[in-house]
């Protein structure tokens, strides 16, 4: 299962390349001590991970506008990072099913303790990013008899721990619902069939490619590309429709495509 750490890595690859000139690469390193100078910011997280990520740069990293000419650097990476965090908890639940919000952004004095480094690649340049993770699965509490006080199990070691398992109640986390009124395109799959590129260049009107679902499968609901539910086609006042029989559960219809049903 997924860490926040991991998907921090992963939103962070994606984000840095788009949002900074130069399109530069973001890759794992090993540690690299950093000069004076430099700079970090803190999230401080909730829900089934919490706990405190800290993101520390090599300070010459704001004598590169790698956030546009004329703009202030410093702030302009606090921004980003921000940004990084809370689609980091966003990508978190999309994997995992675990929520993770981010409840306080900080700018934060140096780190003196690292878990992971990344160096940042533009060109012939490079700028070292280390990462300090102190997100953890809370203890969770185990209800003592009759009498006594409740007492909380006994969490194991390491910065990012998962072994708790979120309540179906908890699939979704808290302000998705600012969501829910996005519109979303909805397709149906009836079936498909990979062809040689050959073939595909023959084909004519009046040809037949044959599917590789039965007519008595059920098919497809895909909104983007995962299945959010599976039925049967009906016709309504001359239109095609669907009649639901399989519906996912709210935390799968996040997660990738093969692991729905």
């Amino acid at each position: 299962m997924k860490t926040y750490i991991d998907c921090w890595s992963s939103v962070a690859t994606a984000l840095f390349s788009q949002a900074l000139a130069g399109e530069p690469e973001l890759a794992e390193s090993l540690p690299k001590p950093l000069a004076a100078g430099s700079f970090a910011f803190a999230a401080t997280l909730s829900g089934d991970q919490e706990g405190r990520f800290s993101v520390v740069l090599d300070g010459a990293i704001l004598e590169s506008p790698l956030m546009g000419e004329g703009v202030d650097q410093k702030a302009a990476w606090g921004e980003l990072l921000r940004e990084v965090a809370d689609a980091a908890a966003g990508e978190l639940l999309a994997t995992s099913g675990q929520t993770c919000r981010v409840d306080k952004f900080e700018e934060t004095s140096g780190e003196s303790q690292v878990s992971r480094a990344f160096q940042l690649r533009s060109g012939e340049r490079s700028w070292t990013i280390l990462i300090r993770d102190e997100v953890h699965t809370p203890r969770p509490v185990v209800q003592a008899e009759k009498g006594s006080s409740a007492v909380s199990e006994p969490e194991p070691p390491g910065p990012s721990n998962t072994g708790a398992t979120p309540s179906p109640e908890a699939a979704l986390s808290p302000g998705i619902e600012l969501l829910l009124d996005v519109e979303l395109e909805a397709s149906l799959r009836f079936g498909c069939r990979e062809l040689p590129l050959g073939e595909i260049l023959d084909l004519g009107p009046g040809d037949v490619v044959q599917l590789d679902r039965h007519v008595t499968d059920p098919v497809d609901l895909i909104v983007g590309d995962k299945i959010v539910a599976r039925g049967e086609v009906v016709l309504v006042n001359g239109n095609f429709g669907l009649r639901i029989t399989e519906v996912a559960a709210p935390r799968k219809r996040l997660e990738t495509i093969r692991c729905l049903f």
